[in-house]
């Protein structure tokens, strides 16, 4: 497996993966609505950068990092990760976090935070807590489960050295 810069000719790839997760209603707070040229638009913006994970010539994975907030919140980075389901569990999701902190570092944050991460989402929350996050906020019931109903979400940080 390799990390690359996303590139323009990975848009359908991404948006498979984008979509999968979407449809699952368990891990990413959006039903799937948006269109493929709403996440081409939001991924490849001025506004952070993107990258997928290959096994050989097939992308099994995405992250994008960019700052947190602008202006005076901009050295804190935060990043959005997706992994197409037939490639969980195989180490992708780590391979990408692991890139992501190098990169992160290479830009400058100070740290990484992390938003929205679905309560209920175990194997999320375990790599993120290998990685050395730690969940400094809950929001009760911020995420409308598609099976579970309102279920909570955190708010990940960790500082970078």
């Amino acid at each position: 497996m390799s990390i690359r810069f996303a590139e323009p000719s990975d848009v359908d790839a991404m948006w498979a993966i984008f979509h999968e997760a979407a449809a699952g209603g368990d891990t990413i707070p959006t039903d799937g609505s948006a269109s493929r040229d709403v996440l081409a638009r939001d991924w490849f913006d001025d506004t952070g950068r993107a990258w997928v994970a290959m096994d050989e010539e097939t992308v099994v994975g995405m992250y994008r990092l960019g700052a947190n907030q602008p202006d005076r919140g901009a050295h804190v980075g935060t990043a959005t990760f997706l992994v197409a389901a037939a490639h969980r569990r195989k180490g992708v999701g780590g391979r990408l976090v692991a890139h992501c902190l190098d990169e992160a570092r290479a830009a400058g944050y100070a740290g990484i935070q992390f938003n929205f991460v679905v309560g209920t989402n175990a194997s999320a929350l375990a790599l993120y807590r290998r990685f050395g996050f730690s969940i400094v906020g809950t929001l009760p019931g911020a995420f409308e489960h598609r099976h579970l109903g309102r279920v909570d979400a955190h708010v990940l940080y960790r500082k970078l050295a």
